[in-house]
């Protein structure tokens, strides 16, 4: 099965044509979607897509957001979270690239999450950026006062902070950015991340991967990024997608796996 662990396919670059992005999709064989919470705002849009059987949700504001969501409290997410179609608590983190929100306050509102995703056991979906040191630390000590699931999204950070993670269970995932001519870094964390810790995503409508860069991004183009994860790890075409298979089982546990 092909999954893509993260989508947001209720964001206003779908408006004109969502339901035949789904359609494509399903036809290109991804068998699931993830529909990531950028904010609780918009939460009611990201929660409407997962009434389809094969499309699930988040709860969580991104960090660009965080200076939006000052008083967001951990009972709230966890509120959230009881909807039998959330599966995760985020999209959350460090972005210290933009800077869109001051980072005390990302980091403040980061903890939340971290909270809730400790209390729910559901993963915490996690966004970093230019945040390596801080962002380990964190991990590191939230990790120490009770153990969470956790996801490093779209990893595009430092093998250090990788390792770091890694060493605190942590799942990764691959996307687009992995076929971009100039992303050797990338490639060389990704040869080095957990081979049963990998799933893949599209982030769609963002980064999407050659050969189809420069467009909108979407769901059907998942098998690309699918084929260049297998050719840096030298798996076949069906060890990688059973291998992100079933690291997709392990670490979204509240989504009923499909009977062989």
């Amino acid at each position: 099965m092909l999954i893509d662990s993260h989508v947001n396919l209720h964001a206003p670059q779908f408006d004109e044509d969502r339901q035949a992005v789904i359609d494509r999709a399903r036809a290109a064989g991804i068998g699931l979607m993830v529909n990531i919470s950028d904010k609780i705002a918009n939460f009611e849009k990201v929660r409407a897509l997962a009434d389809e059987p094969d499309i699930w949700c988040t709860v969580g504001a991104h960090p660009h957001e965080a200076k939006d969501h000052v008083g967001l409290t951990t009972a709230e997410l966890v509120a959230y979270a009881a909807d039998p179609r959330v599966v995760g608590i985020g999209e959350t983190g460090l972005d210290f690239h933009y800077d869109l929100s001051p980072r005390d306050i990302q980091a403040a509102v980061f903890r939340q999450h971290v909270a809730a995703a400790r209390e729910t056991g559901l993963p915490l979906v996690i966004h970093t950026r230019e945040a390596d040191e801080v962002m380990g630390a964190i991990l590191e000590e939230e990790y120490a006062a009770g153990p969470f699931k956790m996801l490093m999204h779209c990893y595009t950070s430092g093998a250090e902070l990788a390792a770091r993670a890694a060493a605190l269970g942590a799942w990764f995932s691959v996307s687009g950015i992995a076929t971009f001519k100039a992303a050797e870094d990338v490639r060389a964390v990704i040869a080095d991340m957990p081979a049963d810790r990998i799933i893949v995503e599209t982030d769609c409508p963002y980064l999407a991967p050659i050969p189809h860069r420069g467009r909108r991004n979407e769901p059907a183009y998942l098998p690309d990024v699918l084929a260049k994860l297998a050719q840096i790890r030298g798996w076949g075409a069906a060890e990688a997608e059973q291998r992100t298979e079933d690291a997709f089982f392990a670490l979204f546990d509240r989504i009923p796996r499909p009977a062989a």
